[in-house]
């Protein structure tokens, strides 16, 4: 970030805080920033926890739309993943995907990228099926 650029600090609201970890040495490129594949990959983590959760049971990425990166994610920064059901179909479901990073562990929340993740509800033979109603739901998921 240069001197004259804002950190992106918005609350992310109503959005469910899903997974946090550290950002590693072990997850750099050559030029000492965290790989986007690693962050893409946790985000697809924290999508699927929130997918199975909406699905109650198995469910399978099926496609990522619009990811841009807007600040890097440096090692040692804590990366949260939130994440929020926007849409749900007979087997799919879209989810909003968000990445914030704490830098230094306690500074400033900033957000690093977002994404759509849609992920469809399968079976034990990897077929899809239903969504469950969502009043049929557990209050933790609703």
């Amino acid at each position: 970030m240069t001197s004259n650029e804002e950190p992106t600090t918005e609350d992310p609201g109503r959005r469910y805080a899903t997974t946090r970890t550290v950002a590693m040495p072990s997850d750099t490129n050559p030029s000492g920033d965290i790989f986007g594949g690693w962050v893409l990959s946790q985000m697809d983590i924290a999508g699927g926890i929130a997918a199975s959760q909406r699905a109650q049971g198995r469910v399978v990425t099926a496609s990522i739309d619009g990811m841009s990166f807007i600040k890097p994610v440096k090692v040692g920064d804590i990366l949260g993943v939130y994440t929020e059901v926007t849409r749900t179909g007979r087997s799919s479901m879209d989810i909003l995907v968000e990445a914030w990073v704490r830098r230094d562990q306690i500074g400033l929340r900033e957000k690093v990228t977002e994404a759509t993740f849609t992920f469809v509800a399968v079976d034990e033979d990897g077929k899809s099926r239903a969504l469950p109603a969502e009043h049929a739901l557990p209050n933790y998921v609703k």
